[in-house]
């Protein structure tokens, strides 16, 4: 696309509908190879306009949104009423008092446990693998 016919495309985006002075000029050379062109080597077609418009449901859906879109908008703040909070104080039932105590216990005898009360043991593997001679007799039978 030419300079002059980008230009003129984007007067015409800003000004609205152009005058004819103002329209793009289309070269003579090309002006008539549009003039002469032979449409018998074109199929016909049937052309079909299809405009989806929305359904009921859609239209009732954004006049309700744009509602509500006013409604924050034009929201006046005060109109609120003042009011107090009240903060409410659960307290724990037996249940879970006993058991935070039995958990504070537990956590108690692992902080005062004494690893030098231990006595020492050795460790002794009794993993018996089984000699040659018996390998030698399963693979037999």
């Amino acid at each position: 696309m030419t300079a002059f016919v980008y230009e003129s495309i984007l007067k015409m985006a800003e000004n609205g509908t152009p005058k004819l002075e103002e329209l793009p000029k289309v070269e003579q050379d090309f002006k008539s190879e549009l003039e002469n062109f032979n449409t018998d080597g074109l199929k016909k077609t049937e052309t079909v306009e299809k405009v989806v418009l929305p359904s009921v449901e859609d239209v009732v859906a954004e006049k309700t949104h744009e509602t509500i879109l006013k409604g924050v908008e034009g929201f006046d703040p005060k109109n609120l009423k003042h009011t107090d909070t009240e903060v409410k104080v659960v307290l724990p039932d037996a249940e879970v008092i006993e058991s935070e105590k039995t958990e504070e216990a537990r956590r108690k005898e692992l902080e005062e446990f004494d690893p030098k009360n231990l006595k020492h043991v050795e460790t002794k593997e009794s993993n018996s693998l089984p000699t040659k001679e018996v390998i030698d007799q399963e693979k037999q039978v």
